[in-house]
This record gives C-alpha cells, sequence and structure tokens, in this order.
C-alpha cells in the first residue's frame, strides 16, 4: 500500500468512506476528541449533544457523516434522488448563509474526487424568490435555515411537503434560542417537523457554552441523547485594562480620551482587531471615534439595526483583510467566518460569562489558536465585575439556562400554523404533539384547550368579533383553520419581539440603510444629522415609519439610540461579585477602626494574585469597598444588604438599597417597593435600579424607621404586588402587544403590507379592553386592585422570560431579607448561607442632623 494511503487511513476513522479520508487529509490533521466522539455517535443513530470549546470543530463533527451517508449512497444507486435529506437549524441568518458557503468547499472538493454530487441551499428571510422557487422545483440535500424559515417551510404546502424526506436535522448555537420564546418555538417546530416526516428525525445538536448540559440534552430530544462533552474551557490571554486616570461612577472625557488611545495602541499592535460592545449607540459612537483616529476605511460597525448588505460588506472587508478593526453588538457573537482576528477588546462587561466567552473565542478562532482578548471597564462598579468574570472564566464557571416554561403564545401560534397545514386534527393527537416539545413537557389538558377556545372564539372588541384563526367542532373533538389561517401565521409568524423602528431609506436611490428608534426618528427634524453605519446621514424628511436621508458628506453627526438592549446581569455573575467584595471585605480593617498606613496592602495583593489585576485596578477596586465599608458598616454582597438614607442638595430624601442581584432582580424588586411607598404614603415617587441596587427618590416630610422598609414586602403576597405595580408601568403595554402579535391576534403584516406601529397598538388596545378590561379602565374609578382574568394571553405578561418566577422572592421577613424562590448558583462566598442573614443599617447621620 503507498504511504499516503497509510497517512490517510490514519487521519479519519476507516468507517468514513475512502473519499472522504483522502479529502480530509488534503484539508486537516488529526480529528479532535469532539469530532472522534461525536462521530461514534452519530453514527450509531443516537441523537447527539455535542458541546465544545469554539474552534473544535463541532459542525464537521456533525456534518461529516452526513455527508459519508449521502456518499454512499450515491455510488451504490449510481446517483442521488433530489431530496432533503440534511436540515440544519442555526438562529442567525448570517451563520445560516455562511455555513452554506463553508460547506461548498467541501463538496466541490469531494465531487472533484468522485461522481456523486451533493448539493445544499440555504433559505432564511434573506433569500431571494427566484431561489426559493428554485429550491422547490429542485430539492438540495442539505437545508440551511432559521428557526423562523424553519416554520414557514412547515406551514406552507408544497415546502412542507418537500420537508418529508428528511433524516437528520442539525441544531446550531443552541444555546442561543433556548433561553427565550424563540427556543420554544424552536422546539414545537421540530416536533412538527418529525409528525412531517412520521418518524422521529436524529437531532444533533451543536454548542459551545451551556449549563447543565443534561437540560439542554432534554430540550434537544425526547429521546436517549448521546452527550458529548468536552466542556467549555480553553487555553485564553485574558485581561482587564485599566485608564491611568482613576475610574469614577460616570466616564469623564479624560478618561475616555485615555482609552481611545490604548485602543490605538492595541490596534496598531495586531493585524486585525475586533471590539465587541453592548449597545449599538456605543458601537456608533466608538466607530465613529475611530474613524477620525484610524481612518474611515479602517473602521466599521456592525450591529443587528444596519441593513445586510452593510453587516455583509463589513464582514467581507474584515475577512479579505482590509479592515484593521470592526466594532460590534451580538451581531457578531455566533461562529460566523469573518477571517482571522488577532484580539477582541471587550468594552464594559458583558454580564455573562458564556457572551464573553463566545465573544472572546471569535480571537484565535481555530483548533489550535488562543483567543486573545482585553476587556475595558467604564466605571468602578464595572472594573469590580469585569475582574470577577475574568476570575469566572480561569475557574471554569458558566452561566446557568433557564428554558421558558410554556409560553402560550407561542403555543398558539403553532396550532394556528399546524391546523392551516392539515386538512383536520383530533384534538388529542395535537395536544400529545405539542406536549413532546421540552418548554411543554408540563402543558395540562386544560391549558391546551383554553387556548384553543381563545383561536377558536376570537375576541369580541368594539369593533366586532375578531382574531378567530380556528374552528373547533367539540362534538367530535377536531380542529380545522379557517380561510386565511395559514396566509395569517405565513406572514407573521415568527417568535422574535416586534419593535416599532423606522426604516431609514436613502434618496434618490431609495436604497435601505437601516433602522432607528422610533421614539429618535419622531424627535428628529429634517436636517439633523445621524451617524449610522459609520456614515453620517441629514434627514430628508420624516414619515410612514421611514425617515428619508441623504449623504451628509462627513458632517459632524448625533448618536442614535436605541431603547431597551443592555442585557441584564446573570445570577452566577452576581454571585462572582459578591465573592470578590466577600474576599476583599475579608482583608479589609474594620469600618470604625482608625486609618493607617498599609491597611489596604493585604486587600491589593489578594486581587492582583488572586483575579490576576494590575496594582493599579486592584488599588482603584479596594480603596472604593474599603471606603463603602467605612460609610455602610459591611462590603453590601448577596449575603449582606446595605439599607442607606440621605437627603440630596435639593432635600429630597433618597432610599438606597445595596443588593448586587442584578438589574434583572433589582429591577423586579424596586417595582415592588415603589408600589408599597405609593400605597403608603399616597406619593408617586421615583425609583430606578441598576446591577448593584435600587435607589427611591422620596420627599423631606416622609419619616418612617428605616428597619421598616423590609417588613414592606413579603414572600406570600410580593407576587400580588409586582402584578400590580407593572400593570401601571410601560413594561405592561410592550409585552402585552408582544404576546398579542405572537399569538397572531395582531397582525404584523397584512395583503403584503406591513401594518403601521400606530393600528398595531390600536388593536391591541382594542384586544385589552376584551380580555382585561380593568387593564384599560380609569384607576380612579376601580375600588381596589385590579382582578387579574383567566385568560391565557393575559397569563403571560406576568411570566414573560421566566422574571417574575424571581419577583415571588422578594419579600423581607422581620430582621431578615429572605430570597427564598431566587434561584442562585451554588458557588457562594467562604461561609455564606443561602439567604441574607443580616441587614446593615448606616446610622443615618444626614437624617440625624436635619
Amino acid at each position: 500500500m503507498p504511504q499516503s494511503n497509510v497517512k490517510i487511513l490514519t487521519l479519519l476513522p476507516l468507517d468514513f468512506h475512502p473519499v472522504l479520508r483522502e479529502w480530509w487529509a488534503t484539508r486537516f490533521a488529526d480529528p479532535t476528541d469532539a469530532q472522534l466522539e461525536g462521530w461514534c455517535a452519530v453514527r450509531r443513530g443516537e441523537d447527539t449533544l455535542i458541546a465544545a470549546p469554539t474552534g473544535s470543530g463541532k459542525t464537521l463533527a456533525a456534518f461529516l457523516t452526513a455527508l459519508d451517508q449521502l456518499l454512499r449512497e450515491g455510488v451504490e444507486q449510481g446517483g442521488l434522488p433530489d431530496e432533503v435529506r440534511v436540515i440544519y437549524v442555526s438562529p442567525l441568518k448570517a451563520l445560516s448563509a455562511d455555513i452554506h458557503k463553508n460547506l461548498a468547499i467541501p463538496r466541490r472538493e469531494i465531487h472533484a474526487l468522485s461522481p456523486i454530487k451533493i448539493t445544499a441551499a440555504v433559505r432564511s428571510g434573506d433569500t431571494p424568490q427566484n431561489e426559493r422557487a428554485a429550491m422547490l422545483r429542485t430539492p438540495p440535500h442539505i437545508l440551511v435555515t432559521t428557526p423562523e424559515s424553519l416554520y414557514l417551510l412547515l406551514t406552507a404546502e408544497r415546502s412542507r411537503a418537500m420537508l418529508k424526506t428528511a433524516r437528520v436535522v442539525i441544531v446550531d448555537e443552541i444555546h442561543a434560542v433556548l433561553q427565550s420564546r424563540r427556543g420554544a418555538h424552536l422546539a414545537l417546530s421540530l416536533e412538527r417537523l418529525d409528525h412531517v416526516c412520521g418518524r422521529q428525525l436524529q437531532r444533533i445538536g451543536l454548542s459551545a457554552t451551556q449549563k447543565p448540559i443534561e437540560e439542554v440534552a432534554r430540550f434537544l430530544t425526547r429521546k436517549p441523547c448521546a452527550i458529548v462533552d468536552k466542556g467549555h474551557r480553553r487555553k485564553m490571554d485574558l485581561a482587564v485594562e485599566v485608564p491611568n486616570s482613576p475610574l469614577e461612577a460616570v466616564m469623564s472625557h479624560e478618561v475616555w480620551a485615555e482609552i481611545y488611545q490604548r485602543l490605538g495602541q492595541l490596534i496598531d499592535e495586531h493585524r486585525t482587531t475586533l471590539i465587541t460592545v453592548n449597545t449599538r449607540r456605543l458601537a456608533e459612537r466608538m466607530a465613529h471615534q475611530l474613524s477620525e483616529k484610524l481612518g474611515a476605511d479602517n473602521v466599521a460597525a456592525h450591529h443587528g439595526s444596519l441593513a445586510k448588505e452593510a453587516r455583509l460588506d463589513a464582514e467581507q472587508r474584515l475577512r479579505e483583510g482590509k479592515l484593521k478593526v470592526l466594532v460590534a453588538t451580538a451581531s457578531l457573537e455566533l461562529r460566523i467566518d469573518i477571517g482571522h482576528v488577532d484580539l477582541v477588546c471587550q468594552i464594559s462587561s458583558p454580564h455573562r460569562i458564556a457572551t464573553l466567552l463566545q465573544r472572546v473565542g471569535r480571537s484565535g478562532h481555530t483548533v489550535k489558536g488562543t483567543p486573545k482578548g482585553r476587556i475595558f471597564p467604564l466605571t468602578r462598579d464595572d472594573l469590580i465585575e469585569c475582574a470577577a468574570m475574568v476570575r469566572a472564566v480561569y475557574d471554569g464557571e458558566l452561566d446557568r439556562i433557564s428554558v421558558p416554561d410554556q409560553p402560550l403564545d407561542v403555543l398558539a401560534q403553532q396550532i394556528v400554523a399546524e391546523t392551516a397545514a392539515e386538512e383536520e386534527w383530533d384534538e388529542e393527537a395535537l395536544y400529545q404533539l405539542c406536549r413532546q416539545a421540552y418548554p411543554y413537557r408540563r402543558l395540562e389538558k386544560t391549558q391546551f384547550m383554553e387556548v384553543v377556545e381563545m383561536l377558536a372564539r376570537g375576541y369580541a372588541t368594539r369593533r366586532g368579533r375578531r382574531a378567530a384563526l380556528l374552528h373547533y367542532d367539540s362534538l367530535n373533538h377536531k380542529l380545522r383553520s379557517r380561510k386565511g389561517s395559514r396566509m395569517s401565521a405565513i406572514t407573521n409568524g415568527g417568535a422574535i419581539p416586534e419593535v416599532f423602528d423606522y426604516r431609514v431609506m436613502l434618496e434618490p436611490e431609495g436604497h435601505f440603510i437601516g433602522t432607528l428608534n422610533e421614539d429618535f426618528a419622531i424627535e428628529s427634524l429634517p436636517g439633523d444629522v445621524f451617524q449610522l453605519g459609520n456614515t453620517s446621514w441629514r434627514i430628508l424628511r420624516i414619515g410612514n415609519g421611514v425617515v428619508r436621508v441623504a449623504d451628509a458628506q462627513g458632517q459632524p453627526p448625533s448618536m442614535p439610540f436605541w431603547l431597551g438592549e443592555a442585557p441584564a446581569r446573570s445570577d452566577e455573575m452576581s454571585v462572582a461579585v459578591s465573592q470578590l467584595r466577600a474576599a476583599v471585605d475579608f482583608e479589609l480593617p474594620g469600618p470604625d477602626e482608625p486609618r493607617k498606613a498599609g491597611e489596604l496592602d493585604g486587600a491589593i495583593q489578594l486581587l492582583m494574585t488572586d483575579y490576576r489585576l494590575v496594582r493599579s485596578a486592584a488599588e482603584q477596586i479596594v480603596q472604593y469597598l474599603a471606603e463603602a465599608k467605612r460609610s455602610l458598616g459591611v462590603v453590601p454582597t448577596v449575603d449582606h444588604l446595605a439599607l442607606e438614607r440621605f437627603f440630596d442638595e435639593s432635600g429630597g430624601m433618597q432610599l438606597v438599597l445595596h443588593a448586587p442581584f442584578g438589574s434583572r432582580i433589582n429591577r423586579a424588586w424596586g417595582l415592588a417597593l415603589r408600589k408599597k411607598f405609593c400605597q403608603g404614603f399616597n406619593f408617586e415617587l421615583q425609583a430606578a435600579a441598576t446591577e448593584e441596587g435600587i435607589i427611591l427618590s422620596l420627599g423631606s416630610q416622609h419619616s418612617f424607621p428605616l428597619e421598616e422598609v423590609l417588613r414592606y414586602l413579603h414572600p406570600n403576597t410580593v407576587r400580588e404586588t409586582l402584578t400590580q405595580a407593572i400593570l401601571d408601568s410601560p413594561i405592561f403595554e410592550t409585552r402585552w402587544r408582544w404576546s398579542t402579535t405572537l399569538a397572531l391576534a395582531v397582525p404584523r403584516n397584512r395583503g403584503g403590507m406591513r401594518v403601521p406601529n400606530q393600528l398595531q397598538r390600536m388593536y391591541a388596545e382594542d384586544l385589552l379592553q376584551a380580555a382585561f378590561p380593568d387593564a384599560a379602565a380609569c384607576q380612579d374609578n376601580l375600588p381596589g386592585a385590579r382582578e387579574i382574568p383567566d385568560h391565557p394571553l393575559v397569563h403571560q405578561w406576568r411570566d414573560p422570560d421566566g422574571g417574575a418566577r424571581h419577583a415571588r422572592a422578594l419579600g423581607a421577613e422581620p430582621r431578615a431579607p429572605q430570597f427564598r424562590g431566587l434561584h442562585l448558583p451554588r458557588r457562594r462566598p467562604a461561609g455564606g448561607a443561602p439567604h441574607a442573614r443580616r441587614l446593615c443599617t448606616p446610622r443615618d447621620r444626614a437624617a440625624q442632623r436635619r
């Protein structure tokens, strides 16, 4: 046997086709452990979940067996029929297109070694109509799609028939969807796919970051699942960068200048740099500032509000080495091929360990590459969180996933789509199909029937009864669709919330540039100049959801804003922050001890040793926490809270609860406390929440013992208090509209045209009056608390993403706040108990003086 053939056989397992082994030898070295174990499980026909660090070759681990099976079948039969055999689902359209492009190379090279031609096609929202039609005429062997497009393929008649021959479905980046309504939507679509095919397809899941992995496997499949767990840890070069000037509560121009100077140095030292930020506004701002320093041709912005063409152009320029730096949001978080990246700079904490791993993993994105990342904190609290996050990464910690529990609005949409796709459905059979999806495993028959009856009856609004999408035969227990239901499900489907943004169109060409927040667009005037995609645009006119613009020729722009986009801190990160605080607190002197030289050296050395910080960063953290301990009497952690009251310069009373539980918990707690204060003092007050605590603004005339604040809420009644508080907040209106659009009760599109934002709001208000009259009634005419009706859609805003589960915990027993339902990670500071044991109340000197 020739020596070359011996080499080929040692690279790829012998049970692969010789053509594939020959192709592999020309492209790759030895397979990774994740690939070898993944291939074994997949070739046994088992449902398989592959978890491994970024760059471990998981995509080939999933696809290579399918390519081998197609190749063998083609050789045996003298060719392959035009049938869909493999369905690949990814959460991003860009990722789908990227996978399709990367599959083209191995398919072409395999075809050069064998007469068998394996075809592939991508179906997403960006796919042109002519390609969609061609796909239906000649189905590809490998179909690359998104969760939303898979839903559409299952609902439309011709494409549904095309999917019947599928054998394998691959779900990539599964962690990116399972914690949202998109995950529940996809889970139902996968069950519908099995039903269409008449058998249980082999399911393969891929992810780099997931915990607990067993729950992800249960989400992927209801059958026994082979788990290939190679962890999420890999060697990384990770560090925190701090400016020479000390950080404060608000960034100054001087500190920003130092950060941009340091960024410029790092960019010059590396060939390509990816700067990741948490908000689109900051992405535009940083791209503008860096463009002035490095030149506009070397810098580009990338975020979800840019047009597809602008994003693809930025990716292509980076891939070709024409960009020095790309400033991006989560739009580049997943594994899109953007070429070689030397360095990733994260601006401010991303609040989740998994997010940092994914973003930094974009550098050194090869099997043997070493990701390199630098984190730039923007405030003192941000510095503490960034230091804790780096320690958590090196310790191998990961955020725990939380799967939404049976969202009924998504269920309603899928029921309409499935009944529209078949002539008739038996009530019990459809119920059992829905229960097979993991998020709906505990769905009760009464809940299912409430949704069915809601879809069959519709809503009696002031404009007549509307939104009836099903025929329900209660005598024979059969479900059938109404006329127009299929089209409604197709044009209004999906689980991504509808955000009312204005489209930006370039005049006179009519090119789509991107989107702007509705409030920003309304507040702008013709002649204003703003930046979008690192380019200045001058507004010509605004109307009908469209902002018409012209090139501003580089005039100084204002920065647009987009609302509701910054992520909240995960529970694991809140505990990691508390661990750092507790460790420093142990080394600090007591709050009443006299100051002496060198008293902070122990804490500084601890941070430098255990948290890998430079001395300047460690000194800033220790000095900040030392002053907090002297002022509050304790360093606040998840086990030790501090309640502080003081009077500001205007004479107003400020009440601060130092509780580092993260903004998701603190916002709920703040809303509930605000409601109790309003009820107790008959006074409408202001409240705000951050990752580190809650602040309530009171009047100088209000007097109460500070300890009484913790008795305002109790675990047995806090859920109802928070429910009533949300009804008075803007959250309720938005959540209600999202639920009604997901349930197809409010159309987003009609007759091929988008329903204007104002009409969508009006339709949602009409449905609210029909389903929940007290919510739309004048509060002055209601004798007490609003009564919550027992309605499927009304239940959704009460627990839209699992956040209200935490609200049950936001009560306080006398003398000690109890967080009984809060699902915090098990890793806690040494000596910590699962409940807050101590309340540290400052002496309130300012209040006493007054």
